[in-house]
């Protein structure tokens, strides 16, 4: 990004919350799908709270994976928003914001939402 080219503005998470977030995504997709296949004894006490949940809270994991999976997507339709509010007009800008949104969450869009435009009139 050129300094100053607020229309293709994009800044990468933190790589601390791109493997926090991303293991806990796949664990709880893992779980939640093929929990017999979870090795619990290798991931210490995260195992041992992992087979509680699998053991008594089943449905919660299996239904709690789509609600997550429908706030990941309503959180992209805002970073959509968000971007066309701020004037980000880049189509590769916007594809990168929506694909980190959609695989980190809350951590992308509140860099997007924090991003302050250099002096540029919203789009209405």
């Amino acid at each position: 990004m050129a300094k100053g080219d607020s229309c293709s503005y994009f800044r990468r998470t933190s790589s601390f919350w791109m493997l926090v977030v991303s293991i806990y995504i796949i664990l709880h997709t893992w779980t939640a799908f093929w929990p017999q296949d979870v090795p619990y004894g290798l991931l210490g006490p995260l195992g041992a709270l992992t087979k509680y949940f699998v053991d008594y809270h089943h449905p919660a994991l299996y239904y709690g994976w789509f609600l997550m999976f429908a706030i990941h997507v309503c959180e992209v339709l805002f970073a959509l928003k968000v971007c066309s509010d701020k004037g980000i007009d880049s189509s590769s800008a916007r594809l990168l914001w929506i694909a980190q949104t959609f695989l980190f969450g809350l951590t992308s869009l509140c860099l997007l939402i924090k991003y302050k435009p250099d002096g540029r009139p919203k789009r209405q």
